[in-house]
């Protein structure tokens, strides 16, 4: 049976990438910013966050920051990612040009890990680029502790339901500009 996730991605990626060019760069950072108020209650008590520098068409998190301006952000370590403590404006490319921590970062543990992603189901399931970073990371934490996996996505990114595969980790919770998805009472 073929695979049906890469062209769902493709055409997640063409939908996205539509959506962010109708929005305009000022549509856009309204809804940057309201992705930050909308995640805030949630963040609030949290002691380690784990974000990520958006590429291309993704939802920034970066207004996240604005309150806390030490993350941890993702570093490839692998055949998975690791996170380390910095400033957003210190990261610089690294793995597939995209922006991450130097190695002499601090290791963190985050309790919340805000997830890039293509797609997302109302489950918790994900469609990510492919590569199985975050599924990896993500199921290696939380072997160790308990984290919430936060997907952070445009509305027109959440779908009805979505293919997963065994090794595909769940979300938590789901953001958008708009509201909250809790994925654990979809379940």
């Amino acid at each position: 049976m073929d695979d049906p996730k890469p062209p769902l991605r493709a055409r997640l990626r063409a939908h996205r990438r539509a959506h962010v060019a109708a929005l305009g760069p000022v549509g856009c950072l309204t809804a940057e910013r309201a992705l930050a108020d909308v995640l805030s209650p949630i963040l609030s008590g949290a002691s380690c966050i784990a974000s990520h520098a958006a590429r291309g068409s993704e939802l920034d998190p970066r207004w996240i920051g604005a309150a806390r301006p030490l993350l941890a952000y993702p570093r490839v370590a692998g055949e998975t990612l690791d996170f380390r403590l910095c400033h957003f404006d210190t990261l610089r490319p690294g793995h597939r040009g995209i922006a991450e921590p130097a190695d002499d970062a601090p290791l963190a543990s985050p309790d919340i890990v805000l997830v890039p992603l293509l797609g997302a189901a109302p489950d918790g399931t994900r469609l990510g680029q492919g590569g199985g970073f975050y599924d990896r990371a993500l199921a290696a934490m939380r072997r160790d502790r308990s984290i919430i996996a936060i997907g952070v996505a445009w509305d027109v990114q959440l779908l009805p339901a979505l293919p997963r595969d065994p090794w595909d980790e769940r979300l938590d919770w789901i953001a958008t500009p708009t509201h909250l998805v809790n994925c654990a009472s979809n379940r």
